[in-house]
Formats: C-alpha cells, sequence, structure tokens
C-alpha cells in the first residue's frame, strides 16, 4: 500500500481533544470511549427488531450505560447493505421519544445516528449532544445545521449510498482516498465554525468497501491521526469479520474484539459497538498495552 506519508503532529502528543458540552476529553490521557449501538429499527443487519419498541429501547440503553458506555448512539433507519430509506416523519417519530427520555433521566452522551439535517435537528432540539453523519456532511442541508448549531459531529467515508455502496466498490488507493475525503470534509466543517475538538472522523468500516478495503484501513489507522481530530472506529459484527472467521452475525464477538484492540492500538479514540461489556475490557487493556 502506497500513500503520502505524513509525520504526526507534536500536537497530537497532547491529544486529540473532544469537546462535548462542558466536557473536554483528552484522548492522550483517558482511554477510549465506547458508544453503544441503539437501532430503535425493525431491520438493522444485527439486531433489527430487538429494541424497535420504545421500553425495549430504553432498557437496552440503560443496560449499556450499565455496562459502561460513554454514548449512546441512538439510530432509527438501517444503513446496511440495501437497505431502503426510511420516511423522515417516521425516522423522527422512532428516535426523538427515546432521546427525550434518556435526556430526562440520565447524564449520557446521547448521539443521533442520521444523515438528514430534519432529523438532526429534531434529536438535537430532544437532548441529543452530537450528530453521527454516515454521509460525511454530503446531505444538503446538513453543513448549515452543523454551522448554526455547533455541536460534534462524526464525519464518515460511505462510497454510494447503502442501497449500492457493496455493488462492486474500487478504489485505487482506498487509504489515500478515504484520508483526502474526510480532509476536505472536515475542512468544510472548521469553514462552518467547529473547531477540531469537535469533529469526529470516522474511516466507514463495511461501507462501500471490500474485505481487503477494511483490512488496508484498519492496518492503517494511524495514518488519519495527521488530520488532529478524535478517530471512530465501527467494526461491531460486520460481514468482514464474518468472512474471515465463516461464522454468522451473531457469532463475531470474538473478532469483533481483536480489531477493537488493534485500533485502540492504531489511534482510535471511540469505539461503536454491540457489545458494550466485552468491548470496555478489551479497551482498557488495549490502552493500557499502549501507553501515552
Amino acid at each position: 500500500m502506497n500513500f503520502r506519508k505524513q509525520e504526526v503532529n507534536e500536537s497530537l502528543k497532547s491529544g486529540p481533544y473532544l469537546k462535548i458540552g462542558n466536557r473536554l476529553v483528552d484522548f492522550a490521557r483517558e482511554r477510549p470511549l465506547i458508544m453503544g449501538i441503539l437501532n430503535v429499527t425493525p431491520d438493522s443487519f444485527s439486531d433489527g427488531g430487538l429494541y424497535y419498541r420504545f421500553s425495549d429501547a430504553i432498557n437496552h440503553a440503560v443496560q449499556m450505560l450499565n455496562e459502561g458506555a460513554d454514548i449512546i448512539d441512538v439510530g432509527g433507519e438501517s444503513t446496511r447493505p440495501g437497505a431502503q430509506p426510511v420516511p423522515l416523519k417516521e425516522e423522527i417519530r422512532r428516535v426523538v421519544p427515546v432521546i427525550k427520555h434518556l435526556r430526562k433521566e440520565t447524564e449520557a452522551i446521547i448521539s443521533i445516528d442520521t444523515y438528514k439535517p430534519e432529523v438532526a435537528l429534531e434529536a438535537l432540539e430532544a437532548g441529543a449532544d452530537l450528530i453521527n453523519d454516515v454521509y460525511g456532511l454530503r446531505q444538503p442541508g446538513m453543513l448549515k445545521l452543523v454551522s448554526e448549531a455547533k455541536k460534534p459531529v462524526v464525519i464518515m467515508h460511505m462510497k454510494g449510498t447503502p442501497r449500492t455502496m457493496q455493488d462492486n466498490p474500487v478504489y485505487a488507493n482506498v487509504v489515500q482516498e478515504v484520508y483526502d475525503f474526510l480532509r476536505i470534509q472536515r475542512d468544510k466543517a472548521i469553514e462552518a465554525g467547529l473547531s477540531t475538538e469537535q469533529i469526529i472522523i470516522d474511516v466507514g468500516i463495511g461501507f462501500g468497501k471490500t474485505l481487503e478495503h477494511n483490512l488496508e484501513l484498519i492496518r492503517h489507522l494511524d495514518y488519519f491521526m495527521t488530520l488532529d481530530c478524535p478517530i471512530l472506529l465501527g467494526p461491531s459484527r460486520k460481514s468482514f469479520i464474518g468472512l474471515i472467521l465463516d461464522l454468522p452475525v451473531n457469532e463475531r464477538l470474538e473478532g469483533t474484539l481483536a480489531v477493537v484492540a488493534i485500533g485502540v492500538m492504531k489511534g482510535a479514540n471511540i469505539i461503536r459497538v454491540h457489545d458494550v461489556k466485552e468491548t470496555l475490557r478489551a479497551v482498557k487493556v488495549a490502552h493500557a498495552l499502549k501507553g501515552n
């Protein structure tokens, strides 16, 4: 794999930082954060339908918090390969009551997993702290919303859309192309008024990538540290792990934890997963081994 070499900035030795509300996380001194996945959907690839009912969603969120989740990522539309879009009003109906309840009853950091600015706005007004945007600020209106809200945002790389992203994705150089996209979108967010402390980057494991693309991105995750932003890694139960192990989605925990440990060693600052308790244990060990 050939791509442009860059030196890691000296400032990264005391960062990167993440600013959420009044909290400032210095990842040079604190372990990576755990983002627990809360799919309020009937059709997500791993746990579709399990937490679709309001009470089930709340109970699962509380369980993940009790297991050590730092962030709860609430999503109302599946982004699995081939997924169909959900009508705007339906997505809002799914996520807003859950966010309102969590904001009232917990002190959790709450993330809204959406690429639609209308949903993001409703979620922020309901109490969400950050936006997790799988379209990476490409959806019309999202950059304007980010500019006005001044809330942290996850900028993720995805080739195509959920319906088309796995239709023979091709890159000349996956690491450099993903890097260049994230750099451009990061700069747009900065121009819109956000600081690097409010911008999280995500290479988009499984979103328009083959098995080898995913492996290359994980192997070279430390290259993305030069963007000076916290790095989110989301490998949880994904199909590339299933391809390696030849196992169904409900038997990919060990494979996920292997990726998590290597990701932490390579600079991941936020880990997005279904299995919070087990992941937190793996993160603590990997973080201790990594040192400062």
